[in-house]
């Protein structure tokens, strides 16, 4: 849920707090948005695993000489529908590999580049300083 959905609840709470049956409608939607989250996440997190695994034997297998060391990988990649087929499908996935290369490098190298222009970088650690105004929540 985004924030302001959440806002829009606290919002419908306070307004609405005199009717129980609306609140016990909104606490079952939010168990129910957070249980997909939750099984949403659990499923990432699986394939995420799969591929981790898949892409760190590859490399032990070239390493130990494997034959086809590249197997595991593509195995993994074909069971989640991943695997290039086609040549336009491979030049657009280099094509999007180089892109979030770029972006990466971009995206690191941007926080520095901020912090030299306003002088904060310094040979010492990082100083976190707050400013601004702090939004309470109705309790």
């Amino acid at each position: 849920m985004t924030r302001s959905e959440f806002d829009d609840i606290r919002a419908h709470i306070d307004a609405e707090a005199d009717h129980p049956s609306d609140l016990l409608r909104v606490a079952r939607s939010l168990v129910s948005d957070l249980e997909d989250a939750k099984m949403r996440e659990a499923k990432l997190r699986a394939q995420y695993l799969r591929l981790l695994t898949g892409a760190r034997t590859t490399i032990a297998a070239q390493a130990a000489g494997h034959p086809e060391p590249l197997a595991f990988l593509t195995d993994e990649l074909a069971k989640q529908g991943q695997l290039p087929t086609t040549e336009e499908e491979m030049q657009q996935v280099l094509v999007d590999a180089h892109t979030a290369a770029t972006l990466l490098t971009h995206l690191e190298q941007a926080p520095r580049l901020k912090q030299a222009a306003a002088g904060v970088i310094r040979g010492g650690p990082r100083v976190h300083r707050c400013a601004g105004s702090s939004r309470s929540l109705p309790r």
